[in-house]
């Protein structure tokens, strides 16, 4: 039984049913990933873009190559975009309605004492 090589590594082939090399695959068929990148600065890190890799490892090294040319990030993580869900802006009003009935989570439900002063 023949097996093949679904996984691809940087300037790697895969095999064909003759168990010779194969093409490349074009990056039309790679999947997208998002980058996110944390600065020197920061303690979060924020998206950056987005690029084609045919793995991750292969992800994290061309983020490396496009997005940190000027050695500002410490930290990159790439995250196929098939595994981000995100909600509907159109559902905000239901997703966030639960939120209205918890008036104790405003700070316009305390009263500040007169000793306090700025807040």
């Amino acid at each position: 039984m023949k097996t093949y090589n679904t996984k691809y590594f940087y300037g790697d082939y895969g095999e064909i049913e003759t168990g010779g090399p194969a093409t490349q695959q074009s990056q039309a068929e790679w999947p997208l990933w998002e980058v996110f990148i944390r600065s020197k600065q920061g303690l979060d890190h924020k998206h950056a873009g987005s690029l084609h890799a045919a793995d991750a490892q292969m992800a994290i090294e061309n983020a490396r190559d496009v997005y940190t040319r000027r050695m500002e990030g410490v930290s990159l993580w790439v995250v196929e975009s098939k595994y981000i869900h995100a909600s509907n802006p159109d559902e905000a009003e239901s997703l966030y309605e639960p939120a209205n009935d918890k008036v104790y989570r405003h700070p316009t439900f305390y009263e500040l004492p007169d000793e306090v002063g700025h807040m």
